[in-house]
């Protein structure tokens, strides 16, 4: 600010009132400092472990209230110990069995006393064998049939008549709907890039590049357009939809550089009993994308504090559920931030750790209601009981601590985030099945992302389209208990004869038929 002495001040006053404020700043700037080498150096945990006999353990009195006083509508029992039988495992019961039989000599069953003993019984032990995978061609004969007689003179239909080819996925190629869904599987569930699998297709002596392999997953895409517009029309039916994004760098773009980010949106919603997500690939980070999602949907939505869901708190017929783990998080990054000292060890708890602390607390009683299998009356009842005298309290530790606070520092922010935030934050207590954070559907984007180290980016926006109407797919699959690979073979082999909103309808994985495998669609 001042480059010369000269320009200083004459009286102590200003020149006090400046150190203190480039103490203050200096003091942000070793903050942000330690914030980015535990981003680099530190633990990706940010699980907290209060320590015992710290001044923090007072706030865990509604932790400890609920553990003493259960609720009235609910009889509490302590559950008897079972000990784990040691030992393995058994093996999956769907797995299939090969005898082997192991047999005595037949001299050897001859007894000492000179008589021929009898079988009794048998010891059973279990071996995990593996087949490494087996290719086959599928070869399509199809007979052709002439008439001798007149040799087609008297028929309209030409001379030769031959046997239609079933109807398949992609018409044109050798993909079949077994080969498509190993190949999508690897890539969008194991996570392994077109170039990799193309090196190991090679070890099995099949010849597949990683661009006949993209083709095809592309034109698979466009096949499963209905599917993935249903899956929509489902997460806007329901009464709760989850948002959040996150970056993917998409190549050839137009009018954009290569190295610019875009965006993967996700949306989760649908019933209870069969939730259903949806990938969105979109070139930006806009609110026009949300918008465009919820169109005149009315309900809960729940996300995280990014300014550009925003419009929730004001569009009518709209109420808007905050995340509690962003909160915290941020909270997190102030903890790890603090100098680590053997001095900054012996001064009394900070903030960062009470604030922390407040939020574990509102977790026991969710952690409380889970392990006694609350209903959804019963969790609400809970919550108004315990979770709102707990969020009355820590609001007003917020309002006051934040007059305390340099706004600038990492700690100041959090706490101003979570004030900013509060409307949204405390809404889950509102109703029973309504979560605390957006936690399930960060789960949802966690394959992606682990599959995004790997692959780095999509070599153009038609794969990015297609990858987030595949990814919907599997992970729709996976969130309903089905196995990915049997599920997109199935729809692989069913989609071609699908010809009606109900016929895609069949095919999605919460309508999930296993009796429907046997079954063909009409043509």
């Amino acid at each position: 600010m001042f480059s010369l002495p000269q320009q200083l001040p004459d009286d102590v006053e200003s020149l006090k009132g400046i150190i203190v404020s480039q103490g203050a700043h200096i003091n942000a700037l070793l903050e942000k400092m330690r914030h980015l080498q535990d981003q680099l150096f530190g633990r990706r945990s940010e699980k907290y472990v209060v320590n015992e006999g710290l001044q923090i353990n007072l706030f865990d009195e509604a932790e400890q209230v609920v553990e003493q006083e259960p609720h009235p509508d609910q009889e509490v029992t302590v559950p008897s110990h079972t000990r784990k039988k040691p030992g393995r495992k058994p093996l999956a019961k769907e797995l299939a069995r090969v005898d082997v039989i192991h047999d005595l000599k037949e001299e050897d069953k001859l007894c000492a006393c000179g008589c021929m003993m009898s079988r009794i019984g048998e010891e059973v032990s279990e071996k995990l064998d593996i087949i490494p995978a087996k290719v086959q061609v599928i070869r399509h004969i199809r007979y052709k049939y002439a008439c001798k007689s007149c040799e087609g003179v008297d028929s309209e239909q030409g001379a030769v008549k031959t046997a239609p080819l079933p109807a398949q996925i992609i018409p044109q190629g050798i993909a079949t709907p077994g080969l498509l869904a190993h190949i999508i599987t690897s890539k969008f569930v194991d996570s392994l890039p077109f170039y990799r699998q193309e090196k190991m297709f090679e070890r099995i002596g099949v010849e597949l590049s990683r661009a006949t392999m993209a083709n095809w997953t592309i034109q698979v895409a466009d096949r499963c357009k209905a599917l993935v517009e249903l899956l929509g029309n489902g997460i806007r039916s329901g009464p709760l939809i989850n948002m959040d994004e996150t970056t993917v760098q998409v190549l050839k773009e137009p009018d954009r550089a290569n190295t610019t980010k875009s965006y993967m949106w996700v949306f989760r919603g649908g019933t209870p009993d069969h939730r259903l997500i949806l990938y969105q690939y979109q070139p930006s980070r806009s609110s026009e994308t949300p918008k465009k999602f919820i169109g005149d949907y009315q309900g809960y939505v729940q996300t995280d504090g990014y300014a550009g869901y925003d419009f929730l708190k004001t569009k009518k017929g709209i109420t808007h559920v905050g995340c509690w783990s962003h909160a915290r998080r941020n909270f997190m990054d102030a903890l790890k931030a603090r100098k680590s000292s053997e001095k900054a060890s012996k001064q009394k708890v900070g903030s960062a750790e009470i604030a922390i602390n407040y939020i574990r607390s509102l977790y026991a009683i969710e952690k409380y209601a889970d392990e006694h299998e609350y209903t959804v009356e019963q969790r609400y009842a809970l919550r108004q009981e315990k979770a709102k005298p707990l969020l009355d309290a820590f609001k007003q530790w917020l309002d006051k601590r934040r007059l305390q606070t340099p706004a600038q520092g990492l700690l100041g922010k959090a706490i101003n985030y979570t004030i900013g935030q509060w409307d949204s934050l405390i809404r889950y207590i509102d109703n029973g099945w309504l979560r605390p954070d957006n936690n399930l559907l960060e789960n949802n984007i966690r394959p992606f992302v682990v599959g995004r180290k790997n692959w780095l980016f999509s070599g153009h926006p038609r794969g990015a389209e297609a990858s987030a109407a595949l990814y919907s797919l599997v992970i729709t699959a996976k969130e309903n208990g089905l196995e990915p690979y049997h599920y997109l073979r199935f729809v692989f082999e069913k989609l071609p004869f699908a010809n009606t909103e109900e016929d895609h309808r069949k095919l999605l994985p919460q309508n999930f038929d296993h009796n429907f495998l046997s079954q063909r669609m009409p043509d």
